[in-house]
């Protein structure tokens, strides 16, 4: 009685099905889904992240309606979470990147695609029109390379497919050290290309000379500003992980920043995403949207996450999981299970809506090992003071950006 539904007789939760989904994969695979760099410090405290921090659930209020819906992207999202931008689905299964974007189209969730797909861009996109889902947000990753007409190509072709928004990642400007592709001796079968960059004559070889296809060290701001000026959508900056650089974001353009540190795939020893939020957060000031991936296997995750100030999250290897465990519909399976925790855990903190989620409802973990409230951020503070003082203006006289976070 009053029992959730169950979607799979193997999979209750995320962390069952990473254990079957990998179980499903060859040694190699498996290691470079599940790998970071180095010693893997910040691969897993991005997860352990999230459980130094408690809740603090509010009581007796009418959560009889539950509404997880949130807009991100200017397109309305089933819940706050969507597909990161991961490479290589095709290695877990055979439908790939087709199939993780029916299974988001079908949930109703955005979906950012890696530019190291094995599918193209239009090719995925294409997938919510066949299911009679044109309602979300599609989204490409661009790691910049040297040569800038392979770039302009990327994002040529991500505007014609009617993606929203380019992420671009901006802490890839030499490869991470992932010592668990060393030791697998990591590489493509030569049935899986990446057709989003077709220059690439040889996919399969994880060493190259070909100087145009390097990933481009001299990636400074002034360069965010020439993507703004050669592409209509949106412009995001994947990696921001510091108030100094989400301060020089918003001064060079970025519509948006995602907080990331690349699934601990690169510099390892970085802050886990979930404690770099709060500053950003901060610095931002709500001029932008900030959104945050790494480290999330629950419901109440992205919930700690929203409460911090995150406007969205991005999980990367859980549809990856997924697909390796069931295709197509082991995306789904854990596309349901996490909305379903996550409108539960709104339910039990007394939240009807995702806006009622606040840092008021965390307690974080001290060093004297007690748990305190969590203050809330002075930003958000201030922008309820101008409301106040601005009470007597008509609605529509204030930002709506603003009006979202007060």
């Amino acid at each position: 009685m009053n029992r959730s539904a169950v979607y799979d007789d193997r999979v209750h939760c995320i962390a069952d099905l990473e254990k079957e989904g990998m179980a499903n994969l060859p040694r190699m695979v498996a290691g470079f889904f599940s790998g970071g760099s180095m010693d893997l410090l910040t691969r897993d405290d991005n997860k352990l992240a999230y459980d130094r921090y408690r809740l603090r659930p509010r009581v007796l209020i009418d959560v009889t309606n539950v509404d997880t819906s949130t807009v991100c992207l200017d397109k309305m999202s089933a819940f706050p979470m969507g597909i990161a931008p991961a490479a290589n689905h095709a290695l877990a299964h055979p439908s790939g990147e087709v199939g993780t974007s029916r299974a988001a189209a079908r949930k109703g969730v955005h979906m950012a695609l890696s530019v190291w797909s094995n599918y193209s861009t239009a090719e995925v996109c294409q997938q919510a029109k066949t299911i009679n889902q044109n309602e979300i947000a599609y989204c490409q990753q661009l790691c910049v390379l040297k040569d800038v007409n392979i770039n302009l190509n990327v994002l040529k072709r991500a505007e014609a497919a009617g993606c929203k928004a380019v992420f671009i990642t901006v802490d890839c400007p030499w490869l991470g050290r992932r010592l668990n592709e060393f030791q697998n001796t990591f590489s493509l079968p030569s049935t899986l290309k990446f057709p989003n960059i077709p220059e690439i004559d040889e996919p399969q070889s994880m060493v190259t000379t070909d100087e145009r296809i390097a990933y481009d060290a001299a990636l400074i701001w002034q360069k965010i500003q020439y993507f703004k000026q050669h592409a209509k959508m949106q412009i995001w900056l994947k990696g921001i992980m510091t108030a100094e650089d989400a301060e020089l974001a918003v001064q060079h353009g970025a519509d948006g920043i995602i907080v990331s540190n690349h699934g601990g795939r690169q510099l390892d020893g970085t802050l886990a995403t979930l404690d770099a939020l709060p500053e950003v957060v901060n610095a931002v000031r709500g001029r932008i949207p900030v959104h945050i991936d790494g480290g999330i296997r629950r419901g109440s995750d992205i919930f700690k996450a929203l409460a911090l100030g995150a406007d969205y999250c991005w999980v990367g290897r859980i549809p990856l999981w997924g697909l390796a465990y069931k295709g197509e519909e082991g995306v789904s399976i854990a596309l349901n299970i996490l909305h379903d925790e996550f409108k539960l855990v709104m339910a039990l903190m007394g939240c009807k809506t995702v806006k009622d989620i606040t840092a008021k409802h965390l307690a974080r973990l001290q060093s004297d090992g007690l748990y305190k409230p969590v203050e809330e951020y002075d930003w958000r503070q201030r922008l309820r003071d101008a409301n106040a003082e601005m009470s007597e203006l008509a609605s529509d006289q204030i930002p709506s950006r603003l009006q979202s976070r007060l």
